[in-house]
């Protein structure tokens, strides 16, 4: 009973770890939604996977608007939102009464974004050589937004192998995520494409500007809005979880595995 008193308890979902979830689920919703459009444009190659979304726009309009607004509301503060692309704002700058900015992962920025405009670029040329046509490019960049929630929720490998930041509230580039996500649509000439392109480029010109005039605003040492306990978050509560399920998991599996060798 000792033993069971003394273990933490389970951190329940907050909101804003809800709504991550959400957009995880109508993400991959969408991706498969047109992955089956491109089997049809593929069954029937009279017509392009972007007409073919044309000539049927509902999901096309719904995709183009909830993304809009997504980005839209990045520009204002909101408590449904994490605190990694929230700390941009002056109400969340809570000072902590050091001066010492310290941003470590400032340099290893600038090598995630090269290396994700070579990955990107080599899409591109494949699209201009003619060998991936404009459906490719679009489910490539619906699948950015399924791993976009994946980052988030399960495993960021910008975090782990580049970043090496504490969390995503802590991020240096979280606000990058939707430039990032639409990087392919450069290669898609088309309105409502540009447009998603187009906002998300200002989305991410806006958190470069603040960071350059605001650095104190991302540095966990000047601004007390990054401390664990002022996080609204708890993801790294829920990966911990997670974890703990994974192991046990596979402890369960190795023990059933050793049994049935005795068998």
């Amino acid at each position: 009973m000792a033993a069971e008193s003394r273990k933490a308890p389970k951190q329940r979902l907050t909101v804003v770890s809800i709504m991550h979830y959400v957009r995880l689920v109508y993400r991959s919703i969408l991706f498969l939604l047109l992955v089956i459009q491109y089997i049809l444009f593929r069954l029937d190659r009279q017509v392009s996977l972007t007409a073919l979304m044309e000539q049927r726009p509902l999901l096309l309009i719904i995709t183009w608007a909830i993304f809009v607004v997504d980005m839209t509301l990045r520009f204002f503060p909101s408590r449904f939102e994490s605190p990694g692309c929230q700390k941009q704002f002056a109400q969340n700058y809570i000072k902590s009464g050091s001066t010492d900015i310290v941003i470590q992962d400032n340099n290893a920025a600038i090598l995630v974004a090269l290396v994700w405009i070579v990955f990107n670029a080599i899409f591109g040329a494949l699209h201009m050589a003619g060998i991936l046509d404009d459906g490719i490019m679009i489910l490539l960049c619906s699948a950015y937004s399924v791993c976009d929630m994946i980052c988030i929720l399960f495993f960021c490998p910008f975090q782990t192998w580049f970043l090496k930041n504490k969390c995503c509230s802590t991020c240096r580039i979280y606000n990058w995520d939707y430039a990032m996500m639409f990087t392919p649509l450069f290669f898609v000439q088309k309105t409502y494409t540009w447009s998603l392109l187009v906002l998300s480029i200002a989305l991410l010109v806006r958190w470069e500007l603040t960071f350059f005039r605001h650095p104190e605003r991302f540095s966990e040492r000047t601004n007390d809005y990054l401390r664990c306990q002022n996080c609204t978050e708890k993801l790294c509560a829920h990966k911990k979880q997670l974890i703990g399920l994974w192991k046990h998991i596979e402890e369960y599996t190795a023990a059933r595995i050793k049994f049935l060798k005795k068998l």
